[in-house]
């Protein structure tokens, strides 16, 4: 059964390849959704697939790529949509 999360990062997680390195991390998962800059300096995400995978990316999440500096992941269940067909980066 696919589960669901929306996520948001909070620090320093633009301009240090937050959401590309989030991207190849969910694909390793083999989960879906997708991942944006906010306008506030945050990076959000919603994500689909199984649970385990799930709690993975979310223990990634707090650590993100070498060059980030996560003060908090602020994350909540959702709905599967299951209309995902990769791990898209959006603007």
């Amino acid at each position: 059964m696919k589960c669901a999360i929306k996520a948001r990062v909070i620090g320093r997680v633009q301009g240090v390849y937050f959401r590309a390195a989030t991207q190849i991390e969910a694909n390793k998962l083999d989960i879906t959704g997708w991942v944006k800059n906010t306008a506030e300096g945050d990076v959000c995400l919603q994500a689909e697939g199984g649970e385990a995978d799930l709690e993975q990316l979310v223990l990634w999440l707090h650590s993100g790529p070498k060059l980030a500096k996560v003060e908090q992941v602020v994350v909540e269940s959702s709905d599967a949509s299951d209309s995902f067909q990769g791990f898209d980066i959006r603007n």
